[in-house]
């Protein structure tokens, strides 16, 4: 894999930081490109060709892979780890290769370092990093502060919106990401880090062409040991853990937040806290000002936990000691609004802590600090929702703007519809894809080898479109004939043949939804 074009998007910790405008994956073996001439040898040997149509099908989900959004990287800083732990990290630890400091978690070429690894190729191993980078400068007064808004994905269970739901045994969810905000102030550094990811239990949300597929969750009786193992880990990473649960607590969202309640009752302890603050209930659709209750009940855990604050000689006077992570269920939208909310209040801690905000002085009174602030993390919230949903965030303009528009809800209706799209009839390939790319299918060649996109038994034969079609000439038809009962009674008869089988069609389709979606194939979903 070449990176091919890269656009200067800032710097961290004094280093430049580029974003990935394009790469492109070369293939070590040319045969692909060989003409059927060429290959003429191939057509005796029925293995060879298969395996052919094989490296033709990975091929081409490589060529979706380049498509891969929000990827970083830098020459000289390890965007991987949170300014806390480089901080921390020992002279000798800081000396070494960038991918030898990088956090394998957050490490999104990771399995593609391993063969340039074991052949110590180390002047071509670049770390590179998915998720979010952005920043900007303001003034308050006569001092100018520098705020910086990096997310760093996790690579454990990395994946699509529908197709990478909940955890895996080993404790790792999906959509997890380290929200780090970082502000630079008259020679002091001051950092906050927050964390989000999916329900940390065994449950899915298979695709069948409904606009809200039903919650399934998988193996309940394993979830307090899944459930354990996942803030086991984070508690060793970020120290006390708060989590905030968004969800709604009525309908399939209520009944998957109930068990997530159930299984934190078993781990609950001084250094891990479970909150439940029903986001939709308290907040509706347009009053997200509300969320200043959630904020007055985890006030006390930000206030014991703090921040990362650093003197002008990079000495350590502060350190965040815990770490707020906060869920819905896809952990975007809802989840964003909240994030930019804690951030916000975090930001003002700081200032305040430096004598730049007096005691009720707050960034809503500096207009241009304010704006900037909202974009900032309306843009962070974007791209953490184009990785994982394929569209911007929902509630994006209450970020943005302060408040709910008109505009913002039609956007809203258009990004829904999207994701509906993108979720039924795209993301399944994407997910194989990403699988690829990142180790988490291997191939091996072997005479038994099928091809991933070899369909069986009726889900061989399903296609949505032409269902449709079926569907639609069916009722054109039937409207045809209606219209041709005047003349002649028998057309009544073609007319109710017609509809009726664009029912049953229809019906068929609506009952076997998840053989007409696109699915991934190189790993079956667990439902």
């Amino acid at each position: 894999m070449v990176i091919t074009e890269r656009l200067s998007v800032g710097s961290y910790l004094g280093h430049p930081i580029y974003k990935v405008s394009s790469f492109k994956v070369f293939p070590c073996d040319h045969s692909l490109r060989n003409s059927p001439a060429e290959q003429s040898g191939y057509y005796n040997n029925l293995v060879p060709l298969w395996q052919k149509k094989m490296e033709t099908e990975f091929s081409a989900l490589l060529n979706i892979a380049e498509r891969t959004p929000g990827l970083y990287f830098s020459y000289e800083a390890n965007l991987t780890l949170s300014s806390q732990r480089l901080n921390d990290l020992g002279g000798e630890s800081k000396s070494l290769p960038l991918w030898r400091q990088a956090e394998p978690r957050f490490l999104w070429n990771n399995y593609m370092l391993e063969n340039l690894i074991d052949n110590k190729l180390d002047p071509y191993l670049l770390p590179i990093v998915q998720g979010s980078f952005h920043h900007f400068q303001a003034a308050i007064g006569k001092d100018i502060v520098d705020v910086t808004l990096i997310a760093r994905r996790c690579t454990r269970r990395n994946g699509t919106r529908m197709w990478r739901r909940g955890a895996d045994p080993d404790g790792y969810v999906a959509n997890f990401v380290e929200t780090e905000q970082i502000m630079h102030l008259n020679g002091f550094t001051a950092s906050f880090v927050q964390v989000r990811g999916s329900i940390p239990l065994l449950w899915d949300q298979i695709v069948d062409l409904t606009y809200k597929p039903k919650f399934e969750i998988v193996r309940l009786e394993e979830a307090p040991r899944v459930a354990e193992r996942h803030f086991l880990d984070l508690r060793k990473k970020y120290g006390a853990v708060l989590a905030v649960d968004l969800v709604n607590t009525h309908g399939g969202e209520g009944r998957l937040s109930e068990k997530f309640a159930n299984a934190m009752q078993h781990i609950v302890s001084d250094d891990l806290r479970y909150w439940h603050f029903d986001f939709h209930h308290i907040c509706g659709h347009v009053h997200f000002e509300r969320l200043s209750i959630l904020y007055e009940q985890i006030v006390d855990f930000l206030d014991r936990n703090g921040y990362l604050l650093l003197n002008e000689n990079g000495e350590k006077m502060k350190e965040q000691l815990g770490v707020v992570r906060t869920n819905c269920i896809d952990c975007l939208d809802r989840t964003n609004v909240t994030q930019s909310m804690i951030g916000r209040n975090m930001l003002e801690c700081q200032l305040r802590r430096l004598g730049i905000f007096a005691a009720e002085e707050t960034i809503s009174s500096h207009p241009n600090l304010d704006e900037c602030f909202k974009i900032l993390w309306a843009d962070h919230g974007d791209d953490v929702s184009i990785q994982y949903s394929g569209t911007p965030a929902l509630k994006g303009d209450f970020v943005r703007c302060g408040q709910r528009t008109m505009q913002g809800m039609v956007k809203d209706g258009i990004n829904a519809l999207l994701r509906y799209y993108y979720n039924n009839f795209c993301d399944g390939t994407k997910q194989d894809a990403i699988d690829l790319l990142q180790g988490h299918y291997i191939v091996s060649v072997s005479k038994d080898m099928t091809a991933p996109s070899q369909k069986k038994g009726l889900e061989a034969v399903a296609s949505f479109p032409l269902a449709l079609s079926f569907v639609l000439t069916g009722f054109f038809f039937a409207t045809l004939s209606l219209r041709q009962v005047r003349y002649d009674l028998r057309h009544l008869f073609f007319s109710f043949m017609w509809a009726g089988l664009s029912v049953a069609i229809a019906a068929f389709v609506r009952a076997n939804g998840r053989i007409f979606c696109n699915r991934p194939r190189l790993h079956k979903p667990r439902s």
